[in-house]
């Protein structure tokens, strides 16, 4: 699904991603750990089109997209949840939803999948409500429903459990089992809950000071290689 190659990225004089490699393939979770300060929303701000590349090469579904737009590669079927959310505070929680569904043809783009009320019970009873007035734990919920409204086939979760209480926890992790069981879409979690991490992942990449350090399978996620970069 995603093919990431060699990739390298600048700020300024800063060499913040150095050839980083890395696949995901449909039905299953990747599991992005590292230190703050890594280079993880760097790379997943590139993978999106957000941040240039200076080399290297991001293919998805075979398709080189390196040099595509942010929109471009969201119709393409990738959609990004991003650290902080970034909902719109000032719009309810229903017009939130329909942004998601921007890049959807005609009357496609006007109706909301039910679907997504079953996995976050709590956003249809606040559908008329303001998404600035929702809690942090909500706010997550919402987007992550409103990036599940595009339909993708490969959905970037960037710290997700950042900030937010034990139970909504329980329930982002809920969703994303259940989303990795139906094994249609590819998904890459950049997370620093490192129980949460394993808990969902089926491989992991591990970076530090933008290098690729480590790569497994989740049965090696509890090596001590792996928790060498982890700890603070």
């Amino acid at each position: 699904m995603l093919n990431v190659s060699k990739l390298n990225q600048y700020y300024g004089s800063s060499h913040t991603l150095r050839g980083v490699s890395l696949q995901v393939e449909k039905g299953e979770c990747l599991a992005l750990l590292g230190r703050n300060g890594v280079g993880k929303t760097s790379l997943l701000k590139c993978l999106m089109g957000v941040l240039p590349v200076a080399s290297g090469q991001v293919l998805f579904e075979g398709r080189d997209i390196t040099r595509l737009s942010p929109h471009q590669r969201a119709g393409l079927g990738i959609a990004y949840v991003p650290q902080g959310r970034e909902i719109f505070a000032r719009l309810t929680v229903e017009e939130n939803l329909l942004m998601g569904m921007a890049r959807m043809p005609g009357r496609r783009a006007s109706t909301i999948n039910t679907e997504v009320y079953e996995l976050f019970p709590v956003l249809k009873e606040m559908l008329g409500r303001r998404g600035g007035d929702l809690s942090g734990g909500q706010q997550q919920q919402l987007a992550i429903a409103r990036a599940l409204l595009a339909e993708p086939k490969l959905i970037i979760l960037d710290e997700p459990t950042e900030g937010i209480q034990p139970s909504i926890i329980k329930d982002i992790e809920r969703v994303i089992r259940l989303l990795r069981q139906r094994g249609d879409m590819a998904i890459l979690l950049c997370e620093q809950y490192f129980d949460f991490a394993q808990a969902l992942a089926d491989k992991f990449v591990v970076l530090s000071r933008g290098e690729v350090v480590a790569t497994g399978l989740q049965e090696q996620m509890d090596s001590e290689d792996v928790k060498r970069h982890l700890a603070v």
